[in-house]
């Protein structure tokens, strides 16, 4: 008897372990324009608790990160034991023109650090302005999916999906979602992990 209610506590206490997600981003995911208690990871956390109580999400947005940080920033985020990693970072790399096949190395080993370590990865793509020119945009867009499919992640397509371009959803610049755009990210997020996380 003894032995069996051990067992249910050991059950009860697993369960009841504190989910730990690492979102790394950049000025989006950090949250630029608005106060932390209405940025998305902020929003996300909140909403996720109704169902894992012990769910924490830690924000690791950094305002002008590109995807060379990645690496070394996950390195330190790995101190924390996290069970999953958003990866949402390219935005910039886009946005400054460098080369696709740059930024995707930089993503790949991104993805190998955190599967070496098996960490489940959530890869977050992005969406570039249309003055980019047909062919970049393209190709930077299609890079996501491409790694996704390559290395057996998660894929979430677009982080700013119903926010990006919209101006009543971003703040003066266009380029960072208001207290309404994040709302609507957080959602979009939410959706996509309420059936990972079980």
């Amino acid at each position: 008897m003894h032995y069996f209610i051990t067992f249910l506590l050991s059950i009860f206490i697993f369960n009841c372990e504190a989910k730990r997600i690492v979102i790394l981003g950049d000025s989006l995911t950090e949250g630029y324009g608005v106060s932390k208690e209405n940025s998305y990871p902020t929003i996300l956390e909140n909403k996720l608790k109704e169902k894992f109580p012990n769910l924490k999400i830690i924000n690791a947005g950094t305002a002008g990160a590109t995807t060379a940080i990645a690496t070394s920033s996950l390195k330190w985020q790995l101190k924390n034991k996290p069970d999953m990693v958003l990866i949402a970072l390219g935005a910039n790399d886009g946005l400054r023109g460098i080369k696709v096949e740059a930024t995707k190395k930089n993503l790949e080993k991104a993805i190998k650090l955190l599967q070496e370590k098996n960490v489940k990865v959530v890869l977050v793509g992005m969406k570039l302005p249309f003055n980019y020119g047909e062919e970049y945009r393209t190709s930077f867009e299609k890079m996501y999916s491409s790694l996704s499919k390559q290395y057996n992640t998660l894929y979430l397509p677009f982080l700013l999906k119903g926010v990006g371009g919209i101006k009543k959803y971003n703040i003066s610049d266009g380029i960072h979602p208001n207290e309404e755009g994040h709302k609507i990210v957080a959602k979009t997020v939410y959706d996509f992990l309420i059936n990972h996380l079980e």
